[in-house]
């Protein structure tokens, strides 16, 4: 570790008043993004990180290496049947994005085309680039890859400098060559009508909102493009697609907790949007469309969600199809011709149930005790197979087939890890820690065979949203799993990992147990003899940088490092300000500071920056990017400010991506070099060998 002093924050004193409480921010002037000043003093903390980890360039620039030997460079995805094509991606040694292509279907032979050397396929057609699109620039997100029904017509969107803000285009694929038409600041997604006709895309307020839907007729000017629906309930956000059927164009309408879905006849692109069923304060649901029928996945009176029909000539009229289960949460629903396949969640695990025209409904089973599965992959309507993605802590991404006539999963592609990789030399566990409160939190865990505790160890956690962390395989994990690193998640509450109930227990008024539940995974694995407190390195990013923030605070003596990734740990003041992206759309999520004085204590209470306290901190690398627009990279800047300012401990670092989003670099080899980094940095912050 360097010598040399780290930056300090000028302090600018700045007030801020609610509900009798005045806060006193001294770095609120970091949010100043064209302040030459903020940029300066950005610039000096990444030249300070640098200086600090000079000493790990050795270990970074190896385990870089280790992360590129293991995998396979240039590789292909398994191609996937839509129409007379295979479509498929692959990657090229030495390259940074991959590249989009299809292939001809052999009249008669429905076999994918084996992947050979992850080379090109003789006959495929390059379809995009992400090589010769991102051209000099050193980031590139596309946003939209949308083929048309007929297979003609291309629309991708791209942005270069990680704002979420798109420029459609389209791409003629039986010329090769680019449609005038072009149209900017749009959000994710987009769909085409079925007659090809008319492009559907999304754009976004001031507040990175997905508000509104547009009408694109190709060949139009865009100032003549139509508003088809707008959202003006600020909670909301939206957004379009087609039916697999390709029979109908869905708008989705979603708050936290409510939602609303209008479907027009995709022939008909011109017609007006009929809502399914008019929102209803904390219903959530959603359609999908098989002959004459929509399915609606809903949790009206069903916390866990059930699954109901109704005809397409009355879609409000509801019938249940699989009835609401307390042991099991209904996630997702996928219509085929002739059969439907649901995804659930039950005991902390995903599994895909099957239903078939004149059979009993069957679940599809999996050996290994910790594992992920779910549908993927899946473009064509009428088929008598499903393409589903399976992974485990020990077996890497694999893409099977499971034959409906035969009940036969046929192994497609496993996920290459080049080395001699054997998953026999590691093992996966499930532990349970108990929170302050007896609920019982799942832990699953990997490692190499033959490492005894106490081991270093690295815990990942996230906890909001009901977004789950499922076990999953990792090529740049194995780094540390080889240098006797226990891995592990805490399946904490705020995700969804045990059902609606283990996200209703941490959000709002309940959210602090996400934090308690993390400590005690935390304090579960040193008593237990996996790790111990200063060989623990804690991880998350985004909500669970908040995290990370929050047990920071909350048990520093539990950790010995600290990773936050894009981390949220000034929430209160991002959520007190409705201007800022995304924060109406989140107070059912946390609360209206604003309006409530309970949720504005109670946030004060946990959220991270405004709880920092004069107690020995462990050492903490946050890492932020200047162009995110969910979490603003000031929040970590002014952590790690008054982290330096206030508590002993530490270090404290603060990484920049200058030219990057939410999600970090954008090239895959950029990607590995940050992780590089993170790795040595968690390894000799845990004091492994």
């Amino acid at each position: 570790m360097s010598s040399e002093k780290p930056p300090v924050a000028k302090r600018v004193p700045m007030e801020r008043t609610h509900h009798g409480d005045t806060v006193i921010d001294e770095y609120a002037w970091l949010a100043a993004k064209e302040d030459p000043d903020t940029i300066a003093y950005l610039e000096a903390e990444n030249a300070y990180v640098e200086k600090a980890t000079a000493h790990l360039d050795g270990l970074k620039e190896t385990i870089f290496q280790e992360i590129r030997s293991r995998t396979q460079e240039t590789d292909l995805s398994v191609p996937s049947r839509k129409g007379d094509w295979w479509y498929y991606s692959r990657t090229e040694e030495g390259k940074q994005y991959g590249i989009h292509c299809r292939l001809a279907v052999t009249p008669g032979d429905n076999t994918p085309p084996q992947p050979g050397d992850g080379g090109p396929l003789p006959g495929e057609q390059v379809l995009l680039d992400g090589n010769e699109l991102a051209g000099d620039s050193p980031f590139l997100s596309l946003g939209t890859f949308d083929v048309s029904p007929d297979g003609r017509l291309l629309a991708y969107s791209t942005d270069f400098e990680g704002s979420e803000r798109f420029t459609i285009r389209f791409k003629d694929l039986e010329t090769g060559e680019l449609l005038p038409d072009e149209i900017p600041g749009v959000f994710y997604g987009g769909t085409w009508s079925a007659d090809c006709s008319t492009f559907f895309y999304t754009k976004i307020d001031e507040a990175w909102r997905p508000y509104q839907i547009h009408r694109h007729v190709l060949g139009t000017p865009t100032a003549d493009d139509v508003l088809v629906y707008e959202e003006t309930d600020e909670r909301f956000w939206i957004g379009v697609g087609l039916t697999r059927s390709e029979r109908y164009l869905v708008i989705h309408s979603s708050s936290k907790i409510t939602s609303e879905v209008r479907v027009l006849d995709a022939l008909d692109p011109a017609g007006e949007f009929q809502v399914v069923a008019p929102r209803r304060p904390g219903v959530e649901y959603s359609v999908e469309h098989q002959g004459d029928r929509f399915l609606i996945l809903h949790n009206d009176g069903a916390e866990n969600f059930e699954l109901a029909e109704a005809p397409v000539t009355d879609p409000g009229a509801w019938t249940p199809l699989i009835p609401h289960r307390a042991d099991t949460r209904l996630e997702d629903v996928d219509a085929f011709e002739g059969f439907l396949v649901v995804g659930f969640r039950r005991d902390g695990l995903t599994g895909v149930r099957v239903l078939r025209e004149g059979r009993e409904p069957y679940e599809v089973s999996f050996p290994e005790p910790v594992y992920a599965v779910g549908v993927a992959g899946n473009p064509e309507y009428v088929t008598d197979r499903v393409r589903m993605g399976y992974t485990s802590m020990v077996t890497p991404s694999s893409v099977y087939d499971y034959v409906l006539d035969t009940g036969e999963l046929v192994l497609l592609k496993r996920q290459p890890v080049l080395g001699g990789y054997d998953p026999e030399r590691y093992e996966q566990h499930r532990e349970w820690a108990t929170a302050p409160d007896g609920t019982r939190v799942p832990i699953s865990l990997v490692k190499k065979k033959g490492v005894e505790g106490p081991a270093p160890c690295l815990l990942y956690g996230y906890g909001s949203y009901e977004s789950s962390t499922d076990p999953y395989f990792s090529i740049a994990r194995l780094s540390l799993l080889d240098r006797g690193f226990v891995f592990a998640i805490a399946h904490i509450r705020g995700g969804g990992e045990m059902g609606r109930q283990w996200y209703e227990q941490g959000k709002l008024l309940q959210k602090k147990n996400t934090f308690t539940d993390f400590v005690a995974c935390a304090r579960h694995l040193a008593d237990a003899g996996w790790t111990s407190p200063d060989r623990l390195i804690a991880r998350g990013g985004s909500a669970g940088g908040l995290l990370m923030g929050a047990v920071a605070n909350l048990a520093p003596e539990a950790f010995g490092g600290v990773v936050a990734q894009v981390p949220f740990v000034d929430a209160l003041t991002t959520i007190l300000d409705p201007s800022m992206p995304l924060t109406v759309t989140e107070w059912d999520e946390w609360g209206n500071p604003l309006e409530d004085p309970e949720v504005y204590a109670y946030m004060k209470s946990y959220t991270p920056y405004e709880n920092v306290t004069r107690q020995t901190y462990p050492p903490i690398f946050a890492i932020t990017s200047l162009n995110d627009t969910r979490v603003l990279y000031h929040e970590p800047a002014k952590w790690i400010a008054r982290l330096r300012a206030t508590a002993e401990g530490g270090p404290f670092l603060l990484k920049t991506e200058m030219g990057a989003g939410h999600g970090g670099r954008s090239g895959r080899y950029d990607a590995w070099r940050e992780e590089a980094l993170v790795l040595s940095w968690i390894i000799d912050t845990a004091k492994a060998a």
